[in-house]
Order: C-alpha cells, then structure tokens, then sequence
C-alpha cells in the first residue's frame, strides 16, 4: 500500500446557477512514503485543486483520497500545507510565528516550545533571526519562516503550492536547495505543486504531468539524478527536462547570454 493513494478522483464544482465546472477528471497516482513528487502544469489544470483534495482542505467528489491508509476527509496537522502567500503574523516575531502550531499542543511547556522552535530555525538558517519580526526579513526569510513553522508540528507529509513563485531568481534556487535538503533529511513526504519544468525537475524524484480541461494525469517522469548530487548543467538535467519540454510539445529555448 503506497503511502498516498488517488484512485479515479474527480472533482466538480457547482456554481449558483446550477452549472456544473468540472476540474478533475479520474486521476490516478500513488507516493511512496518520503517521496518529493512535484504536480506540473500550466495554469487551469487542476495542481493546486488536487492538492487541496490531498490537504483536505477542498475534498474530491469522486473517487478516493488516502493518506497513510485513511482517507482523508478534513485537515489534519499530520498534513502541514506552505502557500506562496507566507501567512506570518506581524505582530509576532520569528519565534512566535514558529511556536504557533505547537500552542495548541497538550503538555509542552514554554521552554519545549522554544527549544523546538529554535532547532526548526535553525534547519532553515534563521536561528539568529529568532527575535526580529517578519516585516525586518526579506521575502525568502519570511518563506523559511513559513517552513519552520509547517516543520515545527512535525507532519508526515508537507504539501507546497507553488511556495517560491513570488521571489526572485537566485532567492528561489536558494529556497529549492533548502528544502530538499530539508525533505531529504527529515524523511518528509512533499508534494509540491509548481507551472516551472526546471524547478520540477531539480526537485523531485518523480515528476507528474498535468494537463487541462479537466484536469487529469498526462504523465509520470522519473528523475533519474540522486538528491545529493543535482546540478542544473549536468547531462541527466538537461535530458530530463528535454523529455519534460517533449511531453508538453515545446523545445527549451536557453537564455540569451551577452558577453561584454
């Protein structure tokens, strides 16, 4: 039994005029426990809805949705969700916004929260950071936040819809260094909703194609590149994301370098 389990889910939605929008269409996908599987597609195909349904957040209306043999019916704090928008309060300070998911947790004491507050800081470089206040921290800072926070109640699997979209270039490959290396050391399952082939394919272990209109599966790519030793220029990397560019008919057009 895989540890995430789809089978034949759809998702409809009905407007108020009684017109019916179909989003989904029989997707069919299995994870492996510890897994980074990224969903890829243009926009409208259905990654962020199908990551709702896994999140519990927006539930399939066919199918089955199952995480760890249960199927999932609501949020749970076993599934942590990391949204592009970074959702930190402002008034409180790095540490705080850290401890806020351990607050609701029975018998953790204030100095259990900062001690695991600081060691998720920490995992994320920010441990110096602890007393500043999120409007003080750049836009990345603020995502490694956001991570820290999601880590902090220690989920089995870390849903991120499109989590570094909004930041700049070489913020973002920072950003995507971390969290693999994060994913890898903890042993965490994420499922990480991206529209970006070359970020898909530095990610994750396997790759899922989306198309849309409705929303289905059009492909599984394997990545065939060990997590310690990706490099954006090796051949494994360029034949990947070839075969990717392939799957959605478009050849990759490389950057114009101007040499002064």
């Amino acid at each position: 039994m895989a540890f995430i389990e789809i089978e034949h889910a759809g998702k409809v939605y009905t407007n108020p005029a009684g017109e019916k929008f179909r989003a989904l269409n029989d997707v069919n996908l299995e994870i492996e426990r510890g897994e980074f599987v990224c969903l890829l597609g243009p926009s409208g195909c259905g990654k962020s809805t199908l990551l709702s349904a896994l999140a519990g957040f927006d539930l399939a209306t066919e199918g089955r949705v199952a995480v760890d043999g249960e199927e999932v019916r609501g949020p749970s704090p076993e599934r942590v969700t990391i949204f592009q928008q970074y959702g930190l309060l402002p008034w409180r300070t790095v540490l705080g916004n850290v401890e806020l998911g351990l607050e609701g947790r029975r018998g953790l004491s204030k100095a259990e929260r900062d001690s695991t507050a600081y060691e998720y800081l920490a995992l994320v470089g920010l441990e110096d950071f602890a007393s500043a206040h999120p409007n003080e921290l750049s836009g990345g800072m603020q995502q490694r936040v956001s991570i820290a926070r999601g880590l902090a109640v220690n989920p089995e699997v870390l849903f991120m819809d499109e989590p570094f979209g909004a930041l700049d270039a070489i913020t973002r490959m920072k950003l995507q260094d971390d969290i693999l290396r994060i994913a890898k050391e903890t042993g965490k399952t994420v499922v990480f909703v991206t529209h970006d082939i070359e970020e898909a394919v530095y990610l994750s272990d396997r790759i899922v194609v989306m198309t849309p209109n409705p929303g289905r599966v059009k492909s599984v790519v394997e990545v065939p590149m060990s997590w310690g030793f990706r490099d954006r220029t090796s051949e494994d990397f360029v034949a990947c994301r070839d075969k990717v560019f392939a799957i959605f008919n478009m050849k990759h057009e490389p950057e114009i370098e101007y040499v002064i």
